[in-house]
């Protein structure tokens, strides 16, 4: 992200960029209106975020017109969005946590993190669903994990179930080869 949003942009502007970007992805013209809507604010508040946006140079503004990100606001909302996806993402796909509580606290994580750790969140969940130990059945092992515990048993015979399909995955991957 551009240096401006780790010195200069709080949380909330953040979540305001992030909403007139993807409010300008789904409509023709953004309005102040269409922010307070968003975000659940009263539109006076909505218009003192903006004045300091302008100021900012996030984005072109003047009263009674339509909002535009500026190419710099522009940046920093399509971060803050690709962030919130990603966490979001992570929340639901790999934890299985509500998609409502999920967005919810995806909104939060994505102002804290730096980008080696969203990097890492994008690492493991392609590796989660890429690698052959992963996928969707070791998800379902995980959330049996997260019901009940370690149960020994069970543990084995997930080893062993595991071990019949890395065995085919490394046949099928050799003769890919040949």
């Amino acid at each position: 992200m551009d240096k401006i949003s780790n010195k200069t942009i709080t949380p909330t502007m953040e979540d305001y960029l992030e909403a007139i970007y993807n409010l300008a992805r789904e409509k023709r013209a953004v309005r102040v209106k269409d922010i307070a809507k968003r975000l659940g604010v009263k539109m006076p508040t909505v218009t003192s975020m903006l004045k300091g946006l302008n100021e900012k140079k996030l984005i072109d503004y003047e009263k009674y017109e339509y909002i535009e990100l500026t190419e710099k606001g522009s940046k920093v909302g399509q971060e803050i969005d690709r962030r919130h996806q990603i966490f979001r993402g992570f929340l639901t796909d790999i934890l299985k946590i509500d998609y409502k509580l999920a967005d919810e606290d995806a909104c939060k994580m994505e102002h804290a993190v730096s980008p080696a750790t969203i990097n890492a969140f994008v690492d493991i969940m392609e590796f989660i669903n890429n690698c052959p130990r992963g996928g969707a059945s070791w998800l379902e092992y995980f959330d049996e994990y997260r019901a009940g515990g370690q149960q020994k048993a069970k543990c084995i015979e997930r080893m062993k179930e595991f071990a019949e399909e890395y065995n085919n995955k490394i046949k099928e991957m050799e003769e890919g080869e040949k």
